[in-house]
């Protein structure tokens, strides 16, 4: 390119997000916080000091002890019946489009600070289902981002698939045609496309070839690392806070509160007077005492957060290391936990399974034979689980496999499409 694009491309992601821009001699993905691309999915509402940050700011200030409400995974609200409901910050009701738009406000106010100019135009990555079996929840979910992009000073929107994204990113490295597996497998979802790729397709992508004929099929299911944090902690952390444990009556002890914790976004359902009623209702006909004592610790003191990140970390790690040491000490002196792979393996079998159930019938239903793919090309954070990779390799074993920018590629080759889009 000779000149700076006209527009710029959004990935609005469920850990992380990234705004890319294409312009002569320079990266293409914006700084947004301490110099880095990425800026971390998160709204952090200090109530010591009445403040808003967002990114690893926000991380940072609730992992400091601040008091306030730390919201995550901003992007699973999208598609849920949730989206339309409002929370409760700093004693005011805030409601979870305009959590969305601040979140999405901000990104764009750093973008355009970092770029010397304003945007309105931008094309947003989406995943290939923000709902899966339910298309008038996922046409929904698309209009409900269009709408809050346009809130926050976007004239012109519009959508591209993440994992189509992440395919103009790779096919810029290319020196021969390609039957490529876009694997996108980020914070909430699981998303693939199956493209032919090549440096002359990209030439003529360039001069507004809109590239319909080069996909083959594409498919997703509603999986993502933030699902694999929440297998994770029921099967080997929410253990020590008494999941799964036993009433003197025999009866298992109701587990609403556990998948709670577990799940990003609806940690904070936790720390209700409701949640601490019930579960001072338990408390009365349990067994696990000691195990209840954590718990109670951890939501009077506002931890799940902590534990969620602790459990994050836990994950990350298990992707390189054989085991995972969990530092418990603020639920009890002391405490300490390790995670092994083979465990983890075995709480995300189901997840893993599911995943490749959707890309056997993506390859099915292209009438594909597993030897004429050529290339798995692997992006997301969550792509970077080795059971999970390994079980997408299996499905493809001709095909050799590229490790993208796991959190830079999609946003880049949506810099592309917006170039090409808004010239």
């Amino acid at each position: 390119m000779d000149q700076p694009a006209r527009a710029c491309g959004i990935d609005f992601g469920t850990s992380n997000s990234t705004v890319g821009w294409l312009r002569p001699g320079a990266p293409t993905l914006l700084a947004l916080e301490d110099g880095k691309p990425t800026l971390p999915s998160a709204v952090f509402f200090n109530a010591d000091e009445e403040t808003t940050c967002f990114g690893r700011a926000a991380l940072a200030e609730y992992l400091d002890g601040y008091e306030g409400r730390l919201m995550r995974a901003l992007k699973s609200l999208l598609g849920s019946s949730l989206i339309d409901g409002q929370t409760e910050v700093h004693g005011r009701a805030l409601g979870f489009r305009d959590l969305l738009a601040s979140f999405i406000g901000e990104l764009k106010t750093r973008a355009e600070a970092q770029a010397g100019r304003s945007f309105d135009r931008a094309v947003f990555g989406r995943p290939v289902r923000f709902v899966d079996d339910d298309e008038a929840a996922d046409r929904k979910a698309q209009q409900t981002l269009a709408e809050i992009a346009a809130q926050v000073g976007f004239r012109d929107v519009s959508f591209q698939f993440e994992p189509i994204g992440a395919a103009l990113h790779y096919e810029l490295s290319l020196a021969r045609e390609e039957l490529v597996l876009i694997a996108d497998i980020g914070g909430g979802t699981a998303d693939f496309s199956l493209l032919r790729l090549s440096p002359e397709r990209a030439r003529r992508s360039d001069e507004s070839h809109d590239r319909r004929e080069d996909l083959l099929g594409n498919a997703g299911v509603h999986i993502g690392g933030t699902d694999f944090d929440r297998a994770l902690s029921l099967e080997c952390v929410m253990p020590l806070l008494g999941y799964r444990s036993r009433m003197k009556s025999g009866a298992e002890l109701p587990s609403s509160i556990f998948f709670q914790l577990a799940t990003w976004h609806t940690i904070n359902f936790a720390y209700t007077r409701q949640a601490w009623a019930d579960l001072q209702n338990i408390y009365r006909d349990a067994s696990a005492r000691t195990e209840l004592d954590r718990l109670a610790k951890l939501i009077s003191a506002r931890e799940g957060h902590w534990l969620a990140l602790q459990v994050e970390q836990a994950k990350i790690d298990l992707s390189a290391a054989p085991t995972a040491a969990l530092n418990l000490d603020r639920l009890e002196a002391g405490l300490g936990h390790t995670i092994t792979g083979a465990e983890f393996t075995a709480a995300t079998e189901t997840l893993v399974d599911r995943v490749a159930a959707c890309v056997s019938g993506l390859l099915n239903d292209a009438g594909l034979r597993r030897d004429q793919v050529d290339t798995i090309y692997f992006t997301g954070g969550a792509s970077a689980v080795p059971q999970l990779r390994a079980r997408i390799a299996a499905e493809l074993p001709a095909a050799r496999s590229v490790e993208g920018d796991l959190y830079g590629s999609i946003g880049a080759g949506l810099a592309v499409e917006a170039a090409r889009r808004y010239g």
